[in-house]
């Protein structure tokens, strides 16, 4: 395949759909017809249920089409120029209950809402891992949301490290900066990240590779537990993550917000700044982030060299907003230099070493003082930057839809740890993706809601670093899908069905007389599909059940590694003969919500064929295989297959007892286990699964409507991991990890002035009585033997406490 070409076509694609869905602008809003979308509008009131009083702020969004107001001083709102048919409204205000409620529109609408003062969200809208925007009490799946006020909430290093808050997430993490999101024990390729419609593509092979998303630029994620291949094809096996930054305004307006936030034990502190606008249709934004950590401490390893970071981010966006639909193209802007901790130490005194240039040769010193306080990384460190520029269109044809998103980005990852070369980057990784999405959604007929698409990428990667981990390559990837949903009154059935198809040729490389990489050339295909249910028994109570099937094709690094990678510390080995993993994934639910309890359980069982897993490598005598790379020792890792079944349960139970509704008694618990049909060395655990999980939580909300500070809670969590007894211990590959638990306090609130917000602030408490602990997960459990205590490993962040403001602007 001449991926030159492909990658072409891709850029004309792109810049094509552009043209269409800007140039439309010039037509007068005339191409496409729309059976009249302007003369469609919603209007109404939106008031408190039990005081008739109107609700000033509330939102009302139809996530859709991306349209929503804001209510007036009486409670007004008005909508103009969506499309004629069915549509779901959400409808929310801090304090109360959201409802999500389908309405027909045709010709001018009025209707009024109201909202009842609640503590339990009932509902919400979700648009992921479905064709179209969905009630979530009617996906079959399990989807969970956290909103941008739960996210400030939160004391957290990066963004994954925040949605760990969800049950089944967790993150394998490399220090503070670096987290790969795991969901239900699968992670790394087998978790797509979608940011605003598109996959990212960023390397999210390698163990150390973060995600390249702003962190204080997203309004709301959602996470999809279960394989979502049908939606985003292979490496969705597990699940998806949306993150869905801030929407562009709803009404002629200027907004923006300035949010900051300062953290002791690392002192990160990061600003954020967001302007956004709408001038009769036209809607444009800006944004930028600066962060930077210093080194994590924790009382076991003190100062933890090297685990600093630094990042600047970028973004903005215009686009236009008419009766024939939207249109929208962004740019954004990720960079962002990464401390690799090494977790060497003096034999003597345990305290870290670091590696400096002497004389032409290297030499091991004591790192003290002051050097642990810089938030420019030392060597090993990567340096990342990746660049997105998408376009992103909603256009109307009559009652149906068509949304069709393309994006171009480059990622640039480069590793620096030559001593004697600082400056010469020994890996770097120049992955340059071209992106399409398109769907078309017909109008809803008979309570039929259908959709079909399409959606791929094409990718070239090229090595421009002195080493290569992996060979240039070329790889196109395209997949074609049928979903639909029925709706009766108390009974909702969806599913579909996709095939995808991927193409990967990889170069060959001869260094002298050794032959690095040979040439690879495989094709790989597979279906996908899902159904199931979702019956609202009662109306507090709502069963899932669901059937799904999910396909991965081997990642680069699987087939074709061979190297030293300094951010794992170990030496590599691919294996070119794997084959794709495929699951049959069952996931069963219930959902109870009455005004003063919430309950929730979900249950699933995943069986995998040809699962992939890196293990050590044993020498000729059984041993771990060595190999040294310059003047580093690694351990040799390779890749196998076998067959997997994966199991285990997330439970909730929120309290609001009454007559105390202000009071939350909130209990979360999450539990995987994984095995391996056949054992290896002596072990069938699955490598990585993280360990049992319950947290405990004692809240207090207080709204204050009126006054002059509202909204105020204050919170206790009782964070437990038990311990993992079940690790991978074949090869020598993984340990046992003791379990832990972790108190930690949040507070805040809103100050109010003239019935508007003028900041909101947030404290919060991490690991109060400082506990010295390794997640099963952290990578950095294996480095170096501290031999003046004999642990081994670097522990986890210690004591921590945080600050955020967030100032909203009226310009």
């Amino acid at each position: 395949m001449d991926f030159h070409k492909t990658n072409n076509l891709s850029v004309l694609l792109f810049f094509l759909l552009t043209v269409i869905g800007n140039g439309v602008i010039a037509q007068d809003g005339s191409v496409p017809k729309t059976n009249g979308n302007g003369g469609n509008s919603i209007r109404g009131k939106i008031t408190d249920l039990d005081t008739g009083e109107p609700l000033m702020g509330a939102s009302i969004y139809l996530s859709d089409i991306k349209m929503g107001a804001i209510t007036d001083l009486n409670g007004d709102f008005e909508l103009r120029g969506m499309p004629s048919g069915n549509h779901i409204l959400e409808i929310s205000f801090l304090g109360y209950t959201s409802i999500a409620e389908t309405l027909f529109v045709q010709g001018e609408i009025r209707k009024d809402f109201t909202l009842s003062m609640g503590y339990i969200e009932a509902d919400a809208v979700v648009v992921t891992g479905v064709s179209s925007a969905t009630s979530k009490r009617k996906t079959p799946v399990s989807v969970d949301v956290m909103e941008a006020r739960a996210l400030n909430k939160l004391t957290s290093t990066n963004l994954i490290d925040a949605v760990t808050k969800i049950p089944g997430i967790s993150q394998i993490t490399t220090g503070a900066a670096i987290s790969k999101p795991v969901i239900r024990g699968l992670g790394a390729n087998r978790v797509v990240v979608v940011n605003d419609g598109i996959r990212q593509e960023g390397q999210q092979w390698g163990d150390e590779h973060g995600i390249e998303v702003d962190e204080y630029n997203i309004g709301r994620v959602e996470v999809l537990k279960g394989p979502a291949s049908l939606m985003y094809g292979s490496d969705a096996i597990a699940g998806a993550i949306n993150f869905i930054s801030f929407e562009p305004a709803q009404q002629v307006e200027t907004k923006g917000n300035i949010f900051g936030t300062y953290q002791t034990n690392n002192g990160l502190r990061g600003l954020h700044t967001n302007i956004y606008g709408n001038e009769n249709g036209i809607l444009w934004g800006v944004n930028g982030t600066y962060k930077a950590a210093e080194d994590y401490k924790n009382k076991y390893d003190g100062h933890v060299f090297n685990s600093r970071f630094n990042e600047k981010d970028f973004g903005g966006y215009v686009g236009i907003r008419k009766n024939w639909g939207t249109s929208r193209v962004s740019v954004s802007k990720f960079n962002q230099e990464v401390g690799l901790v090494r977790g060497a130490r003096d034999s003597i005194s345990g305290n870290f070493t670091k590696s400096i240039k002497n004389n032409g040769s290297v030499e091991e010193v004591v790192v003290e003082g002051s050097g642990f306080h810089s938030t420019n990384p030392d060597l090993p460190y990567q340096q990342i930057k990746h660049l997105k520029i998408a376009t992103e269109n909603n256009i109307y044809f009559g009652r149906d839809r068509m949304v069709a998103s393309f994006a171009y980005q480059r990622n640039q990852r480069l590793e620096f740890g030559n001593i004697l070369e600082p400056g010469v980057a020994e890996l770097f990784f120049d992955l340059r993706t071209h992106n399409f999405n398109v769907r078309y959604h017909f109008a809803e007929k008979n309570n039929w809601k259908t959709s079909i698409g399409s959606n791929g990428m094409g990718q070239k990667n090229r090595n421009r670093g002195e080493e290569a981990l992996i060979p240039e390559y070329g790889l196109f990837d395209t997949g074609v899908f049928l979903y639909t949903q029925r709706s009766w009154e108390k009974l909702t059935v969806s599913g579909g069905i996709r095939y995808d198809l991927r193409k990967l040729e990889t170069d060959g490389l001869q260094i002298g007389n050794e032959t690095k990489f040979r040439a690879l050339n495989r094709d790989f295909s597979n279906y996908s599909g899902s159904i199931g249910a979702s019956y609202t028994a009662s109306k507090r109570v709502v069963l899932k059940a669901n059937v799904a099937r999910g396909y991965r094709a081997p990642n680069i690094q699987e087939l074709t590694s061979n190297g030293a990678h300094e951010g794992t510390n170990r030496f590599e080995f691919g294996n070119p003969n794997l084959k794709s993993e495929s699951s049959l994934q069952l996931d069963t639910g219930i959902e109870v919500v009455t005004p003063h309890l919430a309950f929730g359980a979900s249950a699933f069982y995943n069986s995998i064929n040809n699962f992939i897993y890196y293990r050590k490598m044993d020498n000729a005598m059984g041993n771990d295989s060595i190999r040294t790379d310059g003047n580093e020792e690694f351990l040799v890792f390779g890749f196998d297959q076998n067959k997997a079944k994966l199991f285990g349960a997330e439970v909730k139970v929120d309290i609001h007892p009454h007559p105390l509704d202000w009071l939350h008694l909130k209990s979360v618990f999450s539990f995987v286990r994984g095995i391996l049909d056949e054992a290896q060395d002596g072990s069938n655990n699955l490598p990585f699964i993280p360990a049992a999980r319950l947290v405990n939580t004692v809240k207090a909300e207080f709204r204050n409507k009126g006054r002059a500070i509202r909204n105020n809670y204050v919170e206790l969590e009782l964070d437990n991991t038990f311990a993992q007894n079940n690790a991978f211990t074949g090869f020598n590959t993984e340990t046992d990890t003791p379990g832990y638990s972790i108190l930690n306090l949040g507070f805040g609130g809103e100050v109010m002035v003239k019935e508007k917000v003028l900041f909101a602030i947030y404290f919060a408490g991490n690991n109060l009585f400082d506990v010295a602990y390794q997640s099963h997960l952290s990578r950095l459990k294996y480095t170096d033997i501290n031999h003046a205590n004999g642990r081994q490993g670097v522990y986890n962040m210690g004591r921590n406490f945080s600050i955020k403001v967030n100032v909203p602007l009226g310009l």
